[in-house]
């Protein structure tokens, strides 16, 4: 009877009300799931090992009921109030013992994107539809591209916002009254591996999806490379219009190519070669695009000029491919190559991302925090070639050898950082042996950024560039990238009398809550 019920639920205007929902994790995810259900009378309970304290407040004001505690086992309480469908946020691992017992039960296992798409309808447009959502996925490169999207979006005349792993739920989104033209979503492979679940009547079924690369990146939690990829090849199911691809990553391609997609949908690629006839790219350093015009296979339209985005701080190769996928899907829906020109020109990229801190003594610092991974440590390593390299962390069960033999041997020092620095250094001494190696031995996190600065400050000369991309998890020393960030600005600031970089953040890594380094 249950999955006959659920089968009705796919809109905010269905009878949601007696529904039994587990919702697993009070942090911003879990909280925005709790109180949509809520909201539609569901009977809602949430289960978390950490409650938020301010979230944990509000729950018996919404008419949610809460159970903190160890989920080493599933509670009593859980097994006792038998849900009919349980929410999980994305931290929860496949292999997580409340998911196993949901799975092996036969209880309906959502993420919050699918409820989001089921109630999408609470706001309509003039038209009488939901907004349109575009997808983005990737390894690396997400929140730049979702942001660029966005603002290529409002550019061109649509209501639009960034949500989704990105930061902002996609159901605060899909609730507010104003409504949207368009929610460009940003998707984790953890929440990707929830949609793969879905069974409901009527799937996400987005205007347009893009995977913007592929590599290797949080393998304990998917448990294999291919658990992982497949998660990820999730973000093309269903699209309707436009699935763009990184020509330059023949994995995306081949996700296009086995994907399941609504008849007529594109296959548009980008890459910073020159375009063929349904496609995006660079031609004599103009951005063009050769997919979304009639004449495509004579003719192209210009976006902008890497000299302009390089006026910008937007030239590295990396965030220029970011802005010809954010620029293929503003195109699928018609914005004009004119807003997104002049979106570009407004556009700042966030912090932590190939940022420049200072310049002094000839030396420039660059921190690039949100590199959590090697793939992600590469692009910036290709930006500043030659770099004194900053790495080290987490490594969450990736081998950096690869990197090191790629990029390594072309750094003029590297200074290893963190709890796995072991393997690093190993890493050096098998593949960039000519490499000078230095290991950050600082444990407490206050005494880190200053051990690194000293040492790269005794290694640089003018002309070099100091390069905070650790290709690795900041969990172990920090509260989060961000944290990691700040912490080396203000060692920076300080080592050239400049004060210091502010405050920091605190953030917790459990299951329950919203992980704060990217989930790939």
């Amino acid at each position: 009877m249950t999955s006959d019920r659920l089968r009705t639920l796919t809109s905010w205007n269905a009878d949601w009300k007696g529904l039994r929902v587990a919702v697993l994790g009070l942090s911003v995810t879990g909280f925005s799931v709790a109180d949509t259900l809520a909201e539609l009378g569901a009977d809602v309970l949430v289960v978390t090992e950490q409650a938020d304290e301010e979230y944990a407040r509000l729950l018996p004001v919404i008419g949610a009921r809460l159970w903190a505690g160890s989920l080493d086992a599933v509670p009593e309480e859980l097994i006792a109030f038998a849900p009919e469908v349980v929410v999980a946020s994305p931290g929860f691992p496949p292999r997580h013992p409340v998911i196993s017992w949901t799975r092996e039960n036969g209880i309906a296992l959502w993420g919050d994107v699918e409820l989001a798409w089921r109630v999408r309808d609470k706001v309509l447009r003039a038209d009488g539809t939901p907004a349109d959502w575009i997808l983005i996925t990737g390894t690396n490169g997400k929140t730049t591209t979702t942001r660029l999207a966005a603002t290529m979006l409002v550019a061109g005349g649509l209501r639009a916002a960034p949500v989704g792993n990105i930061g902002t739920p996609v159901l605060d989104a899909v609730r507010d009254p104003s409504g949207f033209d368009a929610l460009v979503v940003e998707l984790s492979s953890h929440q990707l591996w929830y949609l793969g679940l879905q069974e409901g009547p009527e799937p996400v079924s987005p205007y347009a999806a893009v995977c913007l690369n592929l590599a290797d990146d949080h393998l304990e939690w998917h448990g294999s490379f291919e658990e992982y990829r497949a998660a990820k090849a999730h973000v093309y199911d269903n699209t309707r219009v436009a699935c763009v691809y990184n020509k330059a990553d023949a994995a995306t391609q081949v996700m296009v190519e086995e994907a399941d997609v609504v008849e007529g949908a594109r296959a548009i690629g980008f890459d910073l070669g020159v375009p063929g006839p349904s496609d995006v790219g660079v031609v004599e350093g103009i951005l063009v695009d050769r997919a979304f015009l009639e004449d495509r296979h004579k003719s192209a339209l210009e976006l902008t000029t890497v000299a302009e985005l390089a006026s910008r701080g937007l030239a590295a190769p990396h965030i220029v491919a970011n802005i010809l996928a954010a620029a293929a899907l503003a195109r699928s829906l018609d914005v004009d190559p004119a807003a997104i020109r002049d979106a570009l020109r407004s556009f700042r990229l966030d912090p932590h991302r190939i940022e420049v801190v200072a310049r002094h003594g000839g030396i420039t610092w660059v921190d690039d925090s949100k590199a959590t991974n090697p793939h992600a440590a590469a692009s910036s390593l290709a930006a500043y070639p030659g770099a004194v390299w900053v790495v080290g962390g987490l490594l969450k069960g990736v081998d950096i050898s690869d990197l090191v033999a790629a990029r390594g041997a072309g750094a003029k020092a590297a200074i290893v950082i963190g709890q796995d620095r072991a393997a690093v250094v190993t890493a050096f001494e098998r593949h960039a042996p000519g490499v000078p190696v230095f290991e950050v031995d600082a444990v407490e996190t206050e005494e880190v950024m200053a051990q690194v600065v000293d040492l790269a400050a005794g290694v640089a000369r003018d002309g070099d560039v100091v390069l905070l991309a650790p290709a690795a998890a900041s969990f172990d020393q920090f509260a989060s990238y961000a944290d990691r960030g700040r912490r080396f600005a203000a060692a920076v600031r300080d080592l050239i009398g400049t004060g210091d970089a502010g405050d920091h953040d605190a953030a917790a890594s459990d299951p329950s809550g919203d992980d704060p380094d990217d989930r790939g």
